[in-house]
């Protein structure tokens, strides 16, 4: 992959199977273009010391106390940039709301606590920086595809982790991750497969898959889901999307889950380029029903 200048290569691993490079390609070449000149972009503000611990900010112009999307890249933990979700925003603005895409510390260098702390620790930092770029900290939509949609779902799922990390309980209103990796666990990984980088890539101590995995905090979830995957995503994130969502709705909160027909890992997610794709009218409706 041709790594556009704009970006930091340090520590970005090869990409495991060419699926995952053409993805990579096309999202950065999308990040490259001109935004319209409704949309206002803040970009590199840091929630952390380490210096993938920054987010950009893309907000409609003249917004105030508007809803807010979170989106987190994917990449499988180990890759990605957080310029992946930019060509979003010209989407995500036209409805109202500002996009906040962040980058977060990496695997191997940092395991999978470390990425789960990265992203309570954004939400924090929105709080103090939001109500200047026109954002409303207390009305915040998590979404992430991919290693982002894990990272989206177990943030909202862990509301026991809120309060310790200056979020209010009534903050996260929606979660819509999009082909999420909703459960870690794996009785016995194939050598050299993804499954079984979870386990000697990202995770510091094996038997914490669970700990990790969004599938094991959904009792008592309030917050409304909708779960995206592809009809030909991958067998691990189509098998556990389907479990978290039975899970799901036995808790108090709405879950829904929307098969995206004909469409793969990395469709689900460069679909998104299209303002009239389904993603957007549920993200449209959850923000009506929950800001109504």
């Amino acid at each position: 992959m041709t790594i556009p200048d704009f970006v930091d290569p340090d520590h970005q691993m090869a990409m495991p199977f060419q699926a995952a490079e053409d993805y990579a390609v096309t999202v950065m070449t999308w990040a490259q273009e001109a935004l319209p000149d409704d949309v206002v972009a803040t970009c590199d503000l840091a929630y952390g010391a380490h210096r993938l611990q920054r987010y950009d900010v893309y907000a409609p112009r003249g917004a105030r106390a508007a809803p807010v999307l979170v989106f987190w890249h994917g990449g499988g933990w180990t890759n990605g940039y957080r310029d992946y979700v930019r060509f979003m925003a010209p989407h995500v603005t036209r409805l109202g709301m500002l996009l906040v895409a962040p980058s977060y510390r990496l695997a191997p260098d940092h395991r999978m606590a470390a990425l789960q702390d990265d992203s309570l620790a954004v939400l924090a930092a929105l709080r103090r920086d939001l109500p200047a770029l026109g954002g409303a900290a207390d009305h915040l939509y998590l979404s992430g595809h991919s290693a982002g949609g894990h990272l989206a779902a177990i943030t909202a799922l862990r509301r026991d982790r809120w309060q310790g990390a200056g979020v209010p309980a009534h903050a996260i209103r929606g979660c819509l991750p999009i082909s999420g990796i909703m459960d870690l666990y794996h009785p016995a990984p194939t050598p050299g497969s993804l499954e079984e980088r979870v386990y000697t890539m990202v995770l510091s101590d094996p038997d914490t898959d669970a700990v990790m995995s969004p599938l094991c905090w959904s009792v008592s979830n309030t917050v409304p889901f909708v779960l995206f995957h592809g009809e030909h995503d991958s067998e691990r994130v189509i098998r556990s999307n389907r479990r978290l969502h039975a899970l799901l709705q036995l808790q108090g909160g709405t879950v829904r889950r929307e098969v995206l027909a004909g469409r793969d890992h990395f469709q689900t997610h460069c679909d998104l380029r299209e303002a009239a794709h389904p993603w957007y009218h549920s993200l449209r409706q959850m923000v009506a029903t929950a800001e109504g």
